[in-house]
């Protein structure tokens, strides 16, 4: 999926041409540095745990002060989710979104001269990137101050631009089908993780660039981080469908474990790069203060950062308390910015 999305993504002039066998063979790469936390910059321990605990209580509806022991229904959906992890390519199959207007979309955005006609003609043809489309736009010109609001896709597709649309369309393509007649856990938590995965994948694109990482794969990096904690809600619904039957303290760090680990076997299935893969996986050192790969940093800082926003919007959590920016990377508060 990986090979396929960044062959219809690429420009035209990006696009590598047949050469001529080289006389020698080329040099092997360095392998890419690993970072120190303290060297580079971010969010520390106490920072991290205050950001993520309130993330998880709002997920689950919780107040302060709920259950420490795991239940039985909990070890269950621990137990499934252990199990899930180990077949990313099982995982993958239940998240997978390509309409089929999509391929037909990217391809003509190659084009540094693309029609706005007619790219709005086949977005009309899929009624949730119509209706993505027009939020974007509405958003991008409230933002800029004016008073009027688009109802038109030709309209949205010249305010939004083709690198937007690149990118819009390559998140709804990744984005799951949330069906909002199953369980409580879906209908609670998948709308609420969704939007912070877009938020993420935003956020690890702007920062890419300081951090020496390729912004496109920081982006899918974003996208894909919460795929395994999206996969793990029909397990949890199948388990206990009812408000308060899961979601104690122990159960939460649990899942949040489990969830890596099977968005790493879901970028795996997908073929992404081995940096994407690797920096899921190192999520679980950013706790421990451990060294981190250029990817990791700028995964765990775009997360950190959209989780903030989101709970800031939210009412759950106060941005301007706590110290949560100090000690972050020169690019994290215009990134933050960037995010409401």
């Amino acid at each position: 999926m990986y090979q396929w999305l960044k062959r219809l993504l690429a420009k035209p002039d990006s696009i590598p041409q047949p050469a001529p066998a080289p006389a020698a063979p080329p040099p092997v790469p360095a392998p890419a540095p690993i970072l120190s936390p303290a060297l580079e910059g971010g969010p520390d321990f106490e920072q991290k745990d205050l950001v993520n605990s309130a993330f998880q209580r709002w997920l689950f509806g919780l107040p302060e002060g709920d259950s420490l022991d795991i239940t039985m229904p909990e070890g269950r959906v621990l137990h499934e989710l252990i199990l899930a992890a180990q077949s990313g390519h099982n995982a993958a199959d239940m998240l997978r979104r390509m309409p089929g207007v999509i391929p037909q979309l990217l391809q003509s955005l190659r084009s540094e001269s693309f029609a706005g006609a007619d790219i709005a003609r086949k977005l009309s043809n899929d009624l949730v990137l119509v209706g993505a489309v027009l939020r974007l736009a509405n958003a991008a010109i409230q933002n800029s101050g004016e008073a009027t609001t688009i109802n038109s896709v030709e309209h949205a597709v010249i305010v939004i631009g083709q690198e937007g649309l690149r990118q819009l369309i390559t998140t709804v393509a990744f984005r799951p089908i949330i069906d909002l007649n199953s369980g409580h856990y879906t209908k609670q938590m998948a709308p609420r993780i969704w939007e912070q995965s877009e938020k993420s994948a935003i956020a690890c694109r702007m920062l890419a660039p300081e951090f020496g990482v390729d912004p496109f794969a920081a982006f899918l990096a974003g996208l894909v981080l919460n795929a395994g904690l999206l996969t793990a809600l029909r397990v949890m619904d199948g388990a206990a469908n009812e408000p308060g039957a899961l979601g104690s303290s122990m159960f939460r760090a649990r899942l949040a474990r489990e969830a890596r680990a099977i968005s790493a076997g879901i970028a795996e299935a997908w073929r992404f790069p081995p940096a994407i893969t690797q920096a899921i996986r190192e999520q679980e050192d950013v706790r421990k203060g451990g060294a981190l790969s250029p990817m990791a940093r700028v995964l765990a800082l775009g997360d950190y950062l959209a989780k903030i926003r989101l709970l800031a919007a939210n009412g759950v959590l106060n941005d301007s308390e706590n110290n949560l920016f100090h000690g972050l990377p020169l690019g994290a508060m215009p990134c933050y910015a960037a995010l409401g």
